[in-house]
C-alpha cells in the first residue's frame, strides 16, 4: 500500500495549485472520470485558458462517457476538445495481451505530445492518483516514457481526497461509480474488435437506463458476464426485469447471459495475472 503524508485535504489542494501553476501551461488527459475531471477543473482555476483539457475518442469510449464529459465541460466552462485516436487499428491493442493499456496510452501521448508541441503547451498531465500506483497499470509506464506528469500524485491526493474536494466543488463527479475504457471488459488473448466494444456499450448503457449505476459487463464472445453490486442481485433477477435484460442482450448480440455471483470489482479480469504473480 502507498503510504502518504498526515497534510489535511486543503494542504494537498494548495500543492496541486502550486505545481499547476509552476508548470505555466497544461494539456490534461480529461475523460470525464472523477480523478481527471477534478485535475481539469482545478487545472481551469489556476491556469485558466492555459489549461487545455482533451478527451480521446474512439470505440474504446462509450458514447455515454464522452457525452458526460463533453456536458461537465462545457457545464464548468473547460477549455476543451476531443481528438480521435486509433490505437483500435493497432495490433499490439487487438492482441489484448496484460499490457495493453500502455499501447492505449501510447497512442494518446503520441497526438497530445505533438499537439503540445505545435501549440506551446508546457506540459501534458494525467489523473492518476496516490492509489493508482498500487495497482498492475502498464499505462502509468507510457506515461513516465513521455514525461507525462500525474500532478494528483504529486500532491499526495488519494481517491477519497479527490472525491471529497470535488464534493466540496460541487462536481457532478464526485460520487460517480469507477470507470475504465471499454477493452477492459474483455478477457486477456482475446482480440479487441469494434464490435464486441459496441456490444459492450450498449450493453452497460441498457443497465444503467435501468437503473444500476455500479457495474460491469464482461464480454466472453457469445457469453456477458455481468457485476453489479451483491445489493442489486434481487432487483436484477426480479420480474420483469430479469427478462427485459435477458430480451435486450440476445438482441445486442449476446447468447448467454450471466450474474457474477462474487458481485462487481474493478479490474476484475487481472485477477488472473495475481494468480500467475504477473500483478505487479
Amino acid at each position: 500500500m502507498v503510504q502518504t503524508s498526515d497534510k489535511t485535504l486543503l494542504q494537498k489542494r494548495s500543492d496541486l495549485v502550486n505545481i499547476l501553476e509552476q508548470m505555466r501551461s497544461v494539456i490534461v488527459a480529461y475523460s470525464g472520470g472523477v480523478d481527471s475531471a477534478f485535475l481539469a477543473a482545478v487545472a481551469n482555476e489556476a491556469l485558466g485558458r492555459k489549461a487545455l483539457s482533451v478527451t480521446a475518442v474512439s470505440p474504446s469510449l462509450a458514447p455515454s462517457e464522452l457525452d458526460e464529459a463533453t456536458d461537465l465541460a462545457n457545464r464548468i466552462g473547460l477549455n476543451f476538445m476531443t481528438i480521435e485516436t486509433n490505437e483500435i487499428d493497432r495490433p499490439d491493442y487487438q492482441a489484448n495481451n496484460p499490457d495493453r493499456c500502455f499501447f492505449c496510452k501510447d497512442e494518446l501521448y503520441t497526438h497530445l505530445v505533438r499537439f503540445a508541441e505545435e501549440e506551446s503547451f508546457d506540459s501534458i498531465v494525467n489523473g492518476t492518483n496516490v492509489d493508482d500506483l498500487g495497482d498492475y497499470r502498464p499505462g502509468i509506464e507510457a506515461a513516465k516514457q513521455y514525461g507525462v506528469r500525474s500532478p494528483l500524485v504529486e500532491a499526495e491526493l488519494t481517491k477519497d481526497d479527490i472525491r471529497a474536494l470535488s464534493r466540496d466543488m460541487d462536481l457532478p463527479t464526485w460520487d460517480k461509480p469507477a470507470q475504465a475504457c471499454l477493452s477492459s471488459r474483455i478477457p486477456y488473448g482475446t482480440t479487441v474488435t469494434v464490435e464486441a466494444l459496441t456490444k459492450i456499450a450498449k450493453a452497460e448503457q441498457f443497465l444503467r437506463s435501468k437503473g444500476f449505476k455500479q457495474l460491469r459487463v464482461r464480454h466472453h464472445e457469445t457469453i456477458a458476464r455481468i457485476e453489479i453490486e451483491p445489493s442489486d442481485f434481487s432487483a436484477i433477477t426480479s420480474e420483469p426485469l430479469r427478462s427485459e435484460i435477458n430480451q435486450e442482450f440476445k438482441n445486442i448480440g449476446y447468447s448467454y447471459i450471466t450474474l457474477d455471483l462474487d458481485g462487481f470489482r474493478s479490474g476484475s479480469l487481472n485477477e488472473i495475472l495475481s494468480k500467475l504473480g504477473k500483478s505487479k
